[in-house]
């Protein structure tokens, strides 16, 4: 936390389960198509993109959560510091926060399915919260953890892809 940083912001920091936040984003995004301009894409052509990105998504979460099983340390995104392994293998070499990849090419598939304008800010909207709210704290809790291991890891491996 930086020092003009507000109370608020910190007492937001890994209280809300990031499948929770895809699920109020994507509901948001659903509440939103109908507001902004429709996109002119064909239906055939949007919901298999839609669904084709979806499917990377859902391979990303379970490639994740399986490394985190492997592992044998927690899959619990709201507390980072019981982390009992760094995992750095599998999917891990491809992306820090694979899960997230995942969640986000899942709301990224229903903008696409929702052929709207508005909707299209649904992914990026998740990208900043769970940076900032979930990312950021649990980076803070592995480099607590980890130490130079973590920094190394992190130096080699990017956070999203």
């Amino acid at each position: 936390m930086t020092s003009e940083e507000s109370p608020l912001l910190s007492a937001l920091e890994l209280k809300i389960p990031p499948p929770v936040v895809a699920l109020l984003v994507g509901t948001t995004m659903w509440l939103a198509a109908p507001l902004g301009p429709a996109l002119d894409v064909p239906a055939p052509l949007r919901a298999g993109l839609a669904i084709a990105i979806a499917l990377v998504g859902a391979g990303f979460d379970v490639a994740g959560a399986l490394g985190f099983r492997r592992a044998r340390t927690t899959v619990n995104p709201m507390q980072p510091a019981k982390t009992s392994a760094l995992v750095t293998s599998g999917i891990y070499r491809v992306s820090r926060n694979p899960m997230y990849v995942g969640l986000l090419c899942i709301l990224a598939g229903w903008a696409i399915y929702l052929a709207s304008l508005w909707p299209l800010a649904g992914p990026a909207l998740f990208v900043l919260y769970i940076g900032r709210f979930q990312i950021a704290p649990e980076e803070r809790a592995l480099a607590a953890r980890f130490g130079a291991e973590f920094a190394a890891y992190s130096a080699k491996v990017r956070r999203w892809l």
